[in-house]
């Protein structure tokens, strides 16, 4: 996807721009922020990056996404979260411009994807879509769950299958006999960040396993699913680290070219505003 990216960028001329904000200095979000930034380097994206003190207000960080939404040098606009306690970091991204919401975290986003409306799509969600997509699993009529049900995989995901189709169902920390629902799945999705909660006999044999998890663990980096034992049941099952992380990446890239020839081709005052 990186290369086809880089590929159109190329072909068209296109030129797109990336305002990544971080706000104070958490060791993990610095390195999601400068894999963003080199990723955008490689195919052609223009990045434009800002990094605040830990001590900037909230009306600081809202002045300067105000000023990158009239931007037109700034195709998409991302803020890294989590921000600093002190700062409402779900206000700030409200502030985003919908039309350069490369997360599709606003909530202008998420209505256009609950609606199934043209716009962006979170990166996760949609990368994840695209995995299936290009690996051939059928999603018409299949019967899918996912594990989790957060804001940013666990609900855009259930929406974004729903959408073509599959029969959806969500479960969470009160689902009762997880582990049953589990394995009659055709397509599992892990998003909750509890290592190794999906164990390898909840995988129905030949189901899809889609491991968004990352945790920490004293072996190094572990999903959401006991993978050893899990790829023993399953036709299609996706590492950790590698799958849904370097296509989160390359959705945040083709969400900002998209954003981009959106622009482009947008009558003069059109969009949405903010």
């Amino acid at each position: 996807m990186r290369a086809e990216v880089k590929a159109e960028i190329e072909a068209t001329g296109l030129r797109a721009g990336l305002a990544t904000v971080l706000v104070g200095d958490d060791p993990a979000s610095a390195v999601y922020v400068a894999g963003k930034i080199r990723a955008c380097e490689e195919v052609g994206i223009a990045s434009i990056h800002h990094q605040l003190l830990a001590s900037v207000s909230q009306d600081e960080v809202a002045a300067l996404i105000g000023e990158l939404n009239g931007r037109a040098d700034v195709s998409g606009i991302l803020l890294q979260l989590p921000v600093p306690e002190h700062l409402d970091g779900q206000a700030l991204t409200a502030l985003i411009d919908p039309d350069k919401d490369v997360d599709g975290l606003t909530p202008i986003s998420a209505g256009r994807l609950l609606q199934n409306r043209p716009g962006l799509r979170p990166c996760t969600p949609a990368g994840i879509l695209e995995l299936l997509d290009r690996h051939d699993v059928s999603l018409e009529g299949a019967e899918a769950v996912v594990v989790g049900r957060s804001d940013l995989v666990g609900k855009p995901v259930g929406v974004l299958l729903l959408h073509r189709n599959a029969t959806v169902t969500m479960c969470h920390s009160r689902t009762r006999d997880l582990a049953a629902t589990c394995r009659r799945a055709d397509v599992l999705i892990a998003a909750v960040g509890r290592p190794r909660l999906v164990q390898g006999d909840w995988v129905k044999p030949g189901a899809t396993v889609i491991d968004v998890g990352i945790n920490r663990s004293d072996e190094g980096l572990v999903g959401d699913v006991d993978f050893a034992a899990a790829a023993e049941r399953a036709a299609l099952i996706t590492p950790v680290p590698g799958g849904v992380g370097p296509m989160t990446i390359a959705m945040l890239l083709r969400n900002t070219l998209t954003a981009a020839a959106a622009r482009t081709t947008a009558p003069r005052g059109a969009g949405s505003g903010v």
